[in-house]
C-alpha cells in the first residue's frame, strides 16, 4: 500500500506528537528538559493537525477537517499564551478567536443534524461528541475574550496553557489507541491499556491544575502570616508605649 507523503507526516508527527507530550508533562514545569519537550511537541503537533485537516478537506470528512483545526487552534494558543507576556491584544489573539467560533457552530450544527437525523448519526458520529466538542469551542472562545478584556496572572497563564496542550495530546492519544485498537496488541485491547493511555493527558491534566491551585495556596499562607506577626509587633510596640 502506497502513502502520501502528507498522510506520512501525518503519522510520524502524530508519533512524535504522543512521545514529547508524555516527555514534557514528566518534567519540571519551566525546566530546560520541559521546554526543549514542549518545543518538539509544538511542532510535532501543529504539524499532525495541519496534515491531518489538509487530508480531511481533500478527503471531503468535515468532521476530520474540525477535529484537526480544533487540535492546532489548542496547540497554537497555548503556545502563545506562555510566548507573549504582553497584555496587548493582537491580530492573532483575534484571528485565532474567530477560528475557534467558527469550529463551535459548525460542532453544534453537526450535533443538531446528527440528532434528527434518521441514523442518529452524522458523518458516522453520534450527536453527543459533537455538542461535546461545540462546547468546549464555546468555552475556549469565551476563555479568549476574557484573558482579551482583562488580561491573565501568572497562575490563570499556567493554567490556560496546560489544559490547551493536554486536551490536543488526549485528541492524538484517542486518534491512536480508542479510534485504531487494531493497530495493537492483543493484551493491551483486553486489559484497558489502551483506554487508559487514551486519558491519561487528562489525568494529568487534572494532576497539574490541582497542584497548581495548592501550590499557589501554600504560597498565600506565609505572606499571611507574616502580615499577622507585623501586625501583632505593631500592637505590642504601641502597648508598650
Amino acid at each position: 500500500m502506497q502513502y502520501s507523503p502528507l498522510l506520512i507526516l501525518h503519522i510520524c508527527a502524530g508519533t512524535v506528537g504522543l512521545l514529547s507530550g508524555g516527555v514534557a508533562i514528566s518534567f519540571r514545569k519551566g525546566s530546560r528538559w520541559h521546554a526543549l519537550a514542549g518545543r518538539v511537541f509544538v511542532v510535532a503537533m501543529l504539524c499532525m493537525s495541519g496534515a491531518g485537516a489538509w487530508l480531511a478537506l481533500v478527503k471531503f470528512q468535515p468532521s476530520n477537517i474540525v477535529g484537526g483545526t480544533l487540535t492546532f487552534y489548542f496547540v497554537a494558543t497555548a503556545w502563545m499564551t506562555v510566548r507573549n507576556r504582553s497584555r496587548e491584544t493582537g491580530f492573532f489573539d483575534w484571528a485565532a478567536l474567530l477560528v475557534v467560533l467558527a469550529v463551535a457552530v459548525v460542532e453544534v450544527t453537526f450535533g443538531i443534524q446528527a440528532s434528527t437525523s434518521p441514523t442518529g448519526k452524522r458523518f458516522g458520529f453520534p450527536p453527543a461528541l459533537f455538542l461535546i466538542f461545540g462546547a468546549l469551542a464555546l468555552l475556549s472562545a469565551v476563555g479568549d475574550v476574557r484573558m482579551m478584556l482583562r488580561g491573565l496572572t501568572g497562575t490563570q497563564r499556567i493554567a490556560r496553557h496546560l489544559w490547551r496542550m493536554c486536551f490536543a495530546w488526549f485528541v492524538a492519544s484517542g486518534s491512536v489507541f480508542l479510534a485504531r485498537p487494531h493497530l495493537f496488541p492483543v493484551f493491551m485491547r483486553k486489559t484497558g491499556m489502551l483506554v487508559f493511555l487514551t486519558f491519561l493527558p487528562l489525568l494529568m491534566m487534572v494532576f497539574w491544575l490541582v497542584r497548581i491551585r495548592v501550590s499557589k495556596a501554600f504560597k498565600k499562607k506565609p505572606v499571611a502570616s507574616q502580615a499577622v506577626l507585623d501586625r501583632a509587633g505593631m500592637q505590642e510596640q504601641s502597648s508598650l508605649g
